[in-house]
């Protein structure tokens, strides 16, 4: 799908410019812009950083002022620790690229302003801005750097469009049991358990045998743990009667 345009201004370090590059590419975004570089263009030390994200940086567009780089968009997002004395609507970067997402479907054109390192984005450029994004970071220590404010937002981009699992689990090579599989499992160490006098006193039994099921459904067990236990089972029987 499309996506927004990443616009550094006035960047005053070739390694937080490839760093930058390097963070969108790790989520899948790779239009940048860069208005006015403090070190010039192209720079080595960008490319450098970069890593792997060069091509971003070879197809970055490059430009004077602010207002060339924003011409073509139709909403401009700015990230600032603060408003500047200017009344704007101020959204987290996770609300900022839902937004973002619905307004790139509904056909729009985006982009999300960074600052220079040192001071930010001055109030020209936020004054061009739809919306202010502010990273709820530590009051005491509000500073971000370049790229790591970059990464942010392109990880939120990715949290929004991509297909990124809360949570999951890396099956090594195996899967979930099925049903009957784990009907199996119970039902070999009930008899084992019965024969070894394990449901003991009589009338207490089957609530024993119930919590011994309800605690086989509890255990979200893979198809090896399953081989592993009745294995289990298996060697101590067969431990107990050499003994015998």
């Amino acid at each position: 799908m499309s996506q927004p345009v990443f616009v550094l201004i006035r960047p005053q370090m070739g390694e937080n410019i490839g760093a930058a590059a390097r963070a969108m590419w790790n989520f899948g975004l790779d239009r940048m812009r860069i208005v006015d570089p403090r070190d010039g263009w192209p720079n080595q030390r960008a490319v450098a950083m970069a890593s792997g994200a060069g091509r971003l940086l070879d197809e970055a567009g490059l430009f004077d002022g602010t207002a060339d780089a924003l011409g073509d968009r139709t909403h401009v997002f700015a990230t600032t620790a603060r408003a500047r004395g200017l009344t704007k609507p101020v959204v987290t970067p996770e609300r900022a690229m839902e937004m973002t997402a619905e307004m790139i479907g509904r056909g729009e054109k985006v982009a999300v302003m960074f600052g220079p390192e040192r001071a930010g984005l001055e109030n020209d450029d936020i004054a061009r801005a739809n919306t202010l994004i502010n990273v709820p970071v530590n009051p005491d220590f509000a500073s971000l750097n370049l790229a790591q404010c970059v990464l942010l937002c392109a990880y939120e981009w990715r949290r929004q469009t991509g297909d990124a699992q809360a949570e999951r689990v890396e099956l090594a090579g195996t899967e979930w049991a099925s049903n009957i599989e784990m009907e199996k499992l119970a039902e070999h160490y009930e008899s084992r358990l019965d024969e070894a006098g394990f449901f003991f006193p009589e009338h207490k039994a089957e609530g024993m045998k119930l919590n011994l099921r309800n605690l086989w459904s509890r255990m979200p067990l893979t198809r090896a743990d399953v081989q592993m236990l009745h294995g289990v089972l298996r060697q101590m029987v067969r431990w107990k009667e050499r003994g015998d």
